[in-house]
């Protein structure tokens, strides 16, 4: 297949270019700077100018682009960037889709947040969006600009992804630090569920989506057994070899962490239904799993 991606210089991006390659797809990047390399195009997404014609050959498009959601949860300029770089690149590709005469499949970047604190309920591709977290507002807005794409008939997957984990990026590269300096901790009572998934199961799950004709509609991109907060602090506290005793209080979090407390202090007991049904098979279903294969 024509695989046309963006945000392929991204930590995810790169993994997943590799893996369709090696499949056998060729990938097209799209990049925001002059380029005549033939595995790559310039597009702006601000200025909203692409060259249609690698839209239009593409079978898949994949968007990845996006500031960083890591950033000063105190700052109005980093919430305004992460929620603009999200909805513009996702609305600028979706209408090169529908203006296609045969519209490319789109697999669109959202994230896990979508959903809301839940509490304990188990949450599949049918469940509702609650509350006005930061992050759960924007991947709103993130999933509605994918609409022009699927008013055209373009086949559409939605990657609501939860935190991938991987010992050479954010979060665990963080974390893993952290803990290895004794000072991990629990985050309140530790009781809220954590969504994970590995890197290869992340990028295999996204390969898989892309290459089935039949598979379209949100997806959870985490592991089948969630882990709460306080399983995911033993599991890498055993992984480093450190203890983890003392729990951060939720007051102090809820101060610390601005517009991104929700994020630490919510919980998403998410599954992957769609993805299952889908036929996806997972490498790594729980947290140990997941952080043996993070240090490969």
């Amino acid at each position: 297949m024509q695989i046309v991606i963006a945000g392929a210089s991204g930590f995810l991006g790169t993994h997943l270019t590799d893996e369709l390659v090696s499949r056998g797809h060729a990938v097209r990047a799209l990049v925001r700077r002059p380029t005549s390399a033939p595995d790559e195009s310039t597009w702006d997404p601000y200025a909203g100018t692409y060259d249609p014609e690698v839209i239009a050959n593409a079978d898949v498009v994949i968007n990845l682009a996006g500031s960083p959601t890591a950033g000063n949860p105190h700052s109005k300029k980093w919430a305004r960037e992460l929620r603009e770089s999200r909805v513009r690149t996702t609305q600028v590709l979706a209408e090169a889709i529908a203006a296609c005469p045969n519209p490319p499949a789109f697999v669109a970047g959202n994230g896990i947040s979508w959903y809301g604190d839940h509490g304990d309920e188990p949450l599949t591709e049918a469940s509702d969006s609650r509350g006005t977290a930061l992050l759960t507002e924007v991947t709103r807005e993130w999933q509605a600009a994918t609409a022009p794409a699927s008013h055209a008939g373009a086949r559409v997957c939605v990657l609501r992804t939860a935190p991938v984990m991987d010992r050479r990026s954010a979060p665990l590269k963080q974390l893993w630090i952290v803990f290895k300096l004794g000072l991990g901790a629990k985050l309140g009572d530790g009781q809220q569920y954590m969504p994970m998934i590995s890197l290869r199961d992340w990028v295999g799950a996204v390969a898989h989506l892309a290459e089935h004709p039949t598979a379209q509609g949100p997806f959870n991109l985490c592991c089948p057994r969630t882990p709460t907060n306080a399983e995911f602090t033993q599991a890498l506290a055993e992984a480093t070899h450190r203890k983890a005793l003392v729990p951060v209080p939720k007051a102090l979090l809820k101060v610390a962490g601005g517009e991104m407390a929700p994020e630490l202090l919510g919980s998403l007991n998410a599954v992957p239904a769609a993805l299952l049904d889908a036929g996806y098979e997972f490498r790594d279903e729980g947290v140990r799993a997941i952080l043996r294969a993070a240090q490969r």
